[in-house]
């Protein structure tokens, strides 16, 4: 069994608020009694990806002493993402990346296009994911944008476009476990290509559903994350909390 904390959404952006609600976060992960195995960040790391952005991220988002998994969203820029939070080269193609956990891989794919608020999973991406799978492993697929609706327009005008050639590359192979994601700012749970869909809680915001509020993000309430639970047999268990 493995424990894996998902967080989403951090927004730094320079300025204390979205800092301050990434470190009240952390420091409660980090404060847990039980281990986590490692945290996903399913993107919009930096708010307009800037260097200075990710130098906060660095600082207090991925510098945990458990494994953090990281991922580019909208508002991510390549470039910076790789160079500061990877050590990496700067380069626009995308961040694709794998990441293994206690004999679970974690394909970590960028769904992002630049200057862009929807998503897609571009021929490149999908090839590579193909050949991530093709090697047998038990595999959880993460990306940022829901390849579902969660019944929100202005997040579901903007979620994953052309979600059937990903639904294609999943079904041709069993050990796609589940698909987690980010983007849209509230837990949510759904199915795809016969998968779990688990799309994480926003740090810096939430969403609001039609039927709530007129409001769309709700900067008020506290933030909130995931934890995945996934057993020997492929059995995925979400539990969502807010964090006080």
């Amino acid at each position: 069994m493995i424990v894996i904390a998902h967080v989403s959404d951090t927004h730094f952006d320079g300025g204390s608020r979205a800092t301050e609600r990434a470190r009240r976060v952390m420091a409660h992960l980090e404060s847990l009694p039980g281990p986590l195995d490692a945290i996903l960040v399913s993107g919009d790391i930096a708010d307009h990806g800037l260097t200075p952005e990710y130098e906060l991220a660095r600082a207090h988002l991925v510098s945990s002493k458990v494994p953090v998994l990281t991922l580019p969203g909208n508002h991510d820029a390549r470039g910076n993402f790789r160079s500061v939070l990877l050590g990496e080269p700067a380069g626009e193609e995308p961040v694709n990346r794998v990441a293994e956990v206690g004999g679970v891989v974690f394909a970590l794919a960028d769904s992002s296009i630049p200057g862009r608020a929807d998503g897609l999973l571009g021929e490149p991406t999908l090839a590579w994911l193909e050949s991530v799978l093709s090697a047998g492993a038990p595999t959880v697929v993460c990306f940022h944008h829901p390849p579902v609706e969660v019944h929100e327009p202005t997040i579901d005008a903007i979620r994953l476009g052309d979600a059937d050639r990903l639904a294609d590359v999943l079904a041709r192979h069993d050990n796609a476990l589940a698909v987690l994601c980010g983007h849209a700012h509230t837990g949510a749970a759904a199915t795809f290509a016969g998968r779990p869909v688990r799309v994480a809680p926003g740090v810096v915001s939430t969403l609001r559903l039609p039927w709530e509020s007129d409001q769309v993000m709700d900067r008020d309430l506290p933030p909130a994350i995931a934890y995945h639970v996934l057993t020997g047999d492929g059995r995925l268990t979400t539990h969502y909390r807010v964090v006080p």
